[in-house]
Parts: structure tokens; sequence; C-alpha cells
């Protein structure tokens, strides 16, 4: 792992939380099947409104026709380095409840995230990189998987074994190499009552 982006935390946040961050430069070490379904049903187990579990993935490998609808469905300054990444996962909200009536399910996108973030821990402690995009067609991803209306492609997942960020063009290195920050935990704490 890149040691620089092991991030200096002002408290002592678990290890597993440090070392997970968004890698770009992907090795070519393919992840399986099985490794593939760890990641997802992890995910699976994230809290949910309800236990309604609103969610369902798009997995697709490298060399696929799905991981090529996929990348194509990308944003430009997506799509040069995501090209190396060994898997896609796109994550859907399913936006309304299964019970009578499908009323609206306002939690799905907020759960879904839930989702999300257990699925890059899992992916962490086997030693996979995880990268959110935002950045993609979602009505061209949509048309090209047959979505129907009640779910929503919220975002895709590029999953690879992290490399060398010497192999990335530019600005796609200089990212790779820059250390990692957030804002100190007094500016997004809105109220802290301890009396």
């Amino acid at each position: 792992m890149n040691s620089i982006k092991i991030p200096q935390t002002q408290f002592p946040v678990a290890d597993l939380i440090k070392n997970r961050w968004s890698a770009r430069s992907f090795s070519p070490k393919e992840i399986s099947t099985e490794q593939l379904k760890t990641i997802v049903e992890a995910a699976s187990w994230a809290p949910s409104a309800n236990n309604a579990q609103p969610w369902e993935f798009i997995v697709a490998q490298k060399g696929t026709a799905s991981f090529d609808k996929i990348h194509g469905c990308l944003m430009p300054g997506n799509q040069p380095w995501t090209k190396h990444a060994a898997a896609f996962v796109v994550s859907v909200a399913k936006k309304h409840f299964e019970k009578e009536g499908n009323p609206l399910n306002p939690f799905a996108e907020h759960d879904l995230g839930l989702a999300n973030a257990t699925l890059l821990l899992q992916a962490t402690t086997m030693g996979i990189s995880g990268h959110v995009m935002a950045g993609f067609h979602q009505d061209q991803l949509r048309q090209l998987f047959n979505l129907n209306d009640l779910v929503k492609p919220m975002v895709v997942i590029a999953l690879g074994y992290p490399d060398a960020a010497e192999k990335l063009e530019e600005p796609f290195k200089e990212r790779e190499l820059m250390p990692r920050s957030r804002k100190p935990v007094d500016e997004i704490i809105i109220d802290f009552s301890n009396n």
C-alpha cells in the first residue's frame, strides 16, 4: 500500500478505515468471482431502514461485455485509468419498498451509501482498492442494463489491486501521489454536548 495514503488522524481511527483509499492505478491481477461475491455479500450486511435492503449491484469482471458497457458509460475523465480495473460494481438504489403499493423509500439512497461503505471496507481487508465514481451517464447505463424507473444507478465502483502511481498518465499520477486529507473534526460537528 502507498504509505502516503495512510492519513494521520486527530483521534485513534481504526486501521481498516485509515487503509481504505481510492486508488487509480490498478495491477493486471484478476479478482475472482468468489472474491466479488464476498465483497457484495459484505455490502448486503449493511444496516437499512426496516431491513429493506434497498440495493442491487451490477457486477462486471474485466474482459466481459458488461465491463465494456459500463466503461463506455463513464465520463471521459474516468475512462483512461478505469480501463485497467479488474471489475466494476454499479450500485443501484431501489427507490420503493417491496410491499403492497410500492411506497417510496426516502432512505434508499442513504442505505445504499452504507452498503457501499461496507463493500469498500471488505475489499480493503482483501487488499483490493475501490474507487467510487459519480461521473457516468446514468441514462445510458439504465438503457444498456434495462433498469426500470423504480431503481436508480447511483455510482460506479472500480475495483482492483493497487499498483504503482508511475504507471498513470497525468493528471492521474499527481492525484495518486497526493496525501489524503479531511476537514478537522471540529469543523464537521454541529453541536457537541459533553455535560
